[in-house]
């Protein structure tokens, strides 16, 4: 079972990129399916981004799709989410997580879906 670290949070102004990385060491991390997702205070935890072991397929929640790019790169066990154009409701616990046995062409959106989560980035996005 991989165990992921997130790397990059920090604290931006609306409009700002914010870049983070998700790395794991062991080397069957390109086996799975990673995704990305976040948690503000009082809420619950909710999908950002999902790519399949492959990293040719991906997924995207509706409030960040066409701001926020996921991408993978296997050789060095590190799965990406780039953020442009923050926004304040961005604000958030940011956690990477990776799902194991999926196909090729899988990316997870839920929760229980993945089996391994990572300890958290806050990422703070002031207006």
């Amino acid at each position: 079972q991989v165990q992921p670290v997130e790397f990059g949070g920090g604290l931006v102004q609306a409009g700002d990129s914010l870049g983070l990385a998700c790395v794991a060491s062991a080397r069957a991390f390109s086996e799975y399916a990673v995704g990305w997702f976040r948690q503000a205070p009082g809420k619950e935890r909710e999908v950002v981004a999902a790519i399949s072991w492959s990293g040719a397929y991906t997924g995207y929640s509706d409030s960040v799709k066409g701001r926020f790019t996921i991408s993978r790169d296997n050789a060095k066990n590190t799965v990406y989410l780039q953020m442009n154009s923050l926004q304040s409701e961005d604000t958030g616990v940011y956690f990477c997580a990776a799902a194991r046995d999926r196909v090729y062409n899988d990316y997870p959106m839920q929760v229980r879906d993945y089996d391994s989560w990572g300890q958290g980035t806050q990422v703070t996005v002031s207006a």
